[in-house]
């Protein structure tokens, strides 16, 4: 029984490993950065998913189509619903992604999208992979990038989490060798460190930014981690301008809630579970993951998304309307910066932070004690016309030390 059970676990082990290799080829040969000036128009697509996706998307589109109507009108750059990405379909499939699904999502460079349910035990749906791992796979989106702004705290970090290795990648291929021995698997490149340890330091150099931080558990986790070190040591002497420094993941979790620390940390890179992690709790010093946007980033497509999830109570509870759209409209921020045009993405940030965290005039408590989703968004592009706008957020910001 020992010896069959091992030569099972061995023909799986075999099977990832050529999958695995096969990626790299793949990686060796990317095609370059997808070029959003030459695209007439723009497609974006929009995927509400599950629970409350679909009022919180429709906030978030609402604000852009605002900030966008010039480019609308005259057709370079269009909105296009992709129904089919939520957890009754994709059971009915039994696919992360459907079939017809994922070729919709193939024909928009740039996705707009709603929290999705990943099954658990206990849950009555099949056990499906998560639809974020399968389309980061599917797309190739190898960068999670996640701001988190507090300006009174003087709090700037931009988070880069590598989106397609590491422990997720394989998250769904582990074996249960013998009843009583579960194996899962962690897989690193060096084309995927580098590629994404890169991104993190062309962002830091474009936007005049002094410290990239890189966060591994290379000290016990010495082979995969080790090698996500060992790439950020190569990359690091390409940018002789940028201090960089690295930090295991346990000890940096603490730093974050460190005042006399956490000011310092401005750009920080690190491979995909110790950045899940770690940027959750970073959220909370936003406001929670409730007002966080995420973009998933690769050379021919990007996704843009809130970082929580699709919270089935509040639909089941009757709450939907009052979920809070700030995650979606922040993610709209990211999406407006990264198809070029940076101008209304930087607005967009200073009204989220107006209205969510300096002023809050209207204040979204997920009940009918709070704000509706509409409403905020309502309140967030009236503050975005206020020709004053930049100066109301700056009237919040701490006084130079």
């Amino acid at each position: 029984m020992s010896n069959n059970a091992i030569e099972r676990a061995k023909e799986h082990f075999g099977r990832l490993l050529e999958a695995q290799l096969a990626r790299v080829e793949r990686m060796k040969t990317d095609e370059g950065w997808i070029d959003y000036a030459a695209l007439q128009p723009i497609l974006i697509g929009v995927c509400g998913g599950d629970g409350i996706g679909p009022n919180i998307s429709r906030e978030a589109q609402r604000v852009l189509e605002h900030l966008l109507r010039p480019e609308i009108q005259g057709r370079n750059v269009a909105f296009r619903t992709i129904e089919g990405l939520t957890i009754e379909n994709r059971a009915k499939a039994g696919k992360a992604i459907p079939d017809d699904v994922l070729a919709e999502l193939k024909e928009c460079p740039v996705i707009l999208k709603g929290p999705t349910t990943t099954p658990r035990a206990g849950d009555p749906w099949p056990n499906l992979e998560s639809a974020n791992v399968a389309m980061r796979r599917e797309l190739d989106l190898f960068a999670n990038m996640r701001p988190v702004r507090v300006p009174d705290q003087d709090i700037d970090w931009t988070f880069f989490r590598e989106n397609t290795e590491g422990a997720y990648v394989l998250g769904s291929e582990g074996i249960n060798v013998t009843e009583d021995l579960a194996i899962d698997f962690t897989a690193v490149t060096t084309q995927g460190s580098e590629r994404i340890i890169s991104l993190a330091f062309d962002y830091a150099a474009r936007n005049a930014i002094d410290r990239v931080t890189v966060v591994t558990k290379a000290n016990v986790i010495k082979t995969t981690d080790g090698k996500f070190l060992d790439a950020a040591r190569r990359i690091a002497t390409d940018y002789p301008e940028i201090k960089w420094d690295d930090w295991y993941i346990d000890i940096m979790t603490a730093k974050l809630v460190d005042p006399k620390r956490r000011t310092e940390f401005r750009v920080v890179v690190l491979p995909n579970l110790y950045g899940d992690i770690l940027t959750d709790e970073a959220a909370e010093f936003q406001g929670g993951v409730g007002t966080a946007g995420s973009a998933n980033i690769g050379k021919r497509y990007a996704m843009f998304e809130a970082i929580h999830g699709s919270a089935p109570r509040m639909v089941q509870e009757g709450r939907a309307e009052y979920a809070d759209p700030s995650s979606m409209i922040r993610a709209g921020a990211m999406l407006l910066n990264h198809i070029g045009f940076a101008d209304r993405g930087r607005r967009l940030e200073m009204a989220l932070d107006i209205c969510g965290n300096l002023e809050r005039r209207l204040v979204v408590t997920g009940r009918a004690n709070g704000a509706k989703g509409s409403e905020f968004a309502g309140y967030i592009m009236e503050t975005l016309a206020d020709e004053r706008l930049e100066e109301r957020w700056r009237g919040h910001q701490p006084a130079p030390a």
